[in-house]
């Protein structure tokens, strides 16, 4: 077969004539390609032009950075205000704290509320989850917005609009308001304090209800739905037990240490935040959920900055002594609330990176999102179809009594009610032979039914 084809082509020859007019050939080189002459930009012109090709000059540098320190400090002031000289980020009160006491008198069907929220926050996050495991999405309708440039709260077009249902960005569902900052100017007598989410709004007397999330989470949980009572009395003393540890040292702990405004603050924030996550992921190793065998508002509040702390606090906010997935119990503890059903379709990750990466420009002034794999991601595929899946694994069950475990919290399935095993994260043996499975007759409530398994974490 020929090979033409196949050789390098030799270098191009072309002609020259001398000053005697004899033709002469000359071989054009072939070298490194030729240097882009595109022109610099008039910043880099500029700097060339003033020092050359070499470092900016000393004095330059200390300007730069003085003017940048100060700037800095004073967006950090509005942005994250600080106790006192410390440096200390002390998180503002807010102005309704509360859901009056005659909106818990009415009955629901009298409710005109509605929910405004953002998804990257963790506030409103922790709203959403109740509202979805007490099944009140139809009674109280809810309008998320997104973060603007200047970081305030608005609405515009998205994917709510276009069919993707109502936890997408969009369009204001209660009132003609395009950003939060209306929305709170509309309640009679106006409003100019911090306008943030989430925000419960009484879309009849066109009334800011309450805008503290605990507030609005307590006055869910207490509306009569379908889902679970998350804060039964028996419990409600170890959920203020809990909430009085997590929310100084996790839930704002977080903050304390992204925001800190000097050395101090940062290592006081950070050494009761991990030592916080150490109690924690001891308390774990015994126990399902915080306050036992039951899901309360204690666990909602720990999830919400549980499912963001590897995403975004270990990284923007320097909170890297450990990552979240080097705290076994945690981290499973974490993906076993994920894998409750509706709460995946509250987490939006990407909303999430979006809203802390491209919004917090003192902490993140390029705006670069970092390239992160998502593991958390993969738990959308943990609840599957029983019949495909034991179909595309050909897994046969093993129906047959297993003894429990030493500490009576384990067992393979007895019963005809197959779902994973939440404690799997104990368990280093995952083949599919062999599969740990677990029956949830004993719990309180319960939140699958017969034709739906949750597969073990098995990535």
């Amino acid at each position: 077969m020929a090979v033409v084809g196949l050789l390098p082509s030799a270098p191009a020859i072309t002609p020259r004539r001398n000053s005697h007019g004899a033709t002469h050939h000359r071989r054009r080189r072939r070298g490194a390609p030729r240097m882009s002459t595109a022109p610099p930009d008039l910043l880099t012109a500029a700097a060339r032009l003033l020092w050359g090709r070499s470092l900016p000059p000393q004095p330059l540098v200390a300007a730069a950075r003085t003017a940048w320190s100060a700037a800095w400090h004073l967006m950090m002031r509005q942005l994250a205000p600080s106790s006192g000289s410390s440096g200390s980020y002390s998180r503002p009160a807010s102005a309704f704290p509360t859901v009056p006491q005659h909106y818990h008198l009415l009955p629901p069907q009298s409710l005109h509320l509605h929910l405004y929220v953002g998804l990257p926050c963790p506030w409103a996050h922790r709203t959403l989850i109740v509202r979805a495991l007490r099944s009140l999405e139809t009674l109280i309708t809810v309008s998320v917005a997104s973060p603007g440039a200047d970081g305030s709260w608005e609405f515009a077009v998205g994917w709510g609009e276009a069919g993707g249902g109502d936890l997408v960005p969009g369009l204001n569902r209660a009132n003609e308001g395009r950003t939060l900052r209306e929305v709170y100017g509309m309640r009679r007598g106006g409003y100019d304090g911090r306008c943030t989410v989430p925000m419960l709004w009484d879309a009849e007397k066109g009334e800011v209800a309450c805008n503290e999330s605990y507030g609005i989470m307590e006055f869910l949980n207490s509306v009569p739905g379908g889902g679970p009572d998350l804060a039964p009395p028996h419990l409600r003393g170890r959920i203020e037990v809990w909430n009085r540890i997590i929310y100084p040292n996790v839930n704002n702990g977080v903050y304390r240490c992204g925001f800190a405004q000097s050395q101090e603050a940062y290592d006081a924030a950070a050494a009761e935040l991990f030592g916080t996550l150490e109690v924690l992921e001891a308390h774990l190793g015994t126990s399902r959920y915080l306050c036992g065998d039951a899901l309360t508002l204690a666990d909602v509040c720990l999830f919400t900055t549980l499912i963001r702390f590897d995403l975004v606090y270990n990284i923007l906010f320097k909170c890297t002594k450990k990552k979240l997935v080097e705290y076994p119990n945690l981290c499973g503890y974490t993906r076993d609330i994920y894998q409750i059903p509706k709460v995946a379709a509250t987490c939006n990750f990407d909303a999430i990176m979006d809203g802390y990466y491209k919004i917090l420009f003192p902490l993140n002034p390029s705006n670069i999102r970092p390239f992160i794999t998502m593991l958390l991601s993969k738990m959308r595929a943990l609840c599957l179809d029983v019949s495909s899946w034991l179909s595309s694994l050909k897994l046969k069950i093993a129906t047959e009594r297993i003894e429990q475990s030493s500490n009576g919290q384990h067992r393979r399935c007895t019963s005809d009610t197959y779902i994973c095993c939440q404690f799997c994260k104990k368990f280093t043996n995952h083949s599919l032979t062999s599969l740990y499975l677990s029956c949830k007759s004993n719990l309180t409530y319960n939140y699958l039914d017969h034709s739906m398994v949750e597969v073990a974490w098995l990535f």
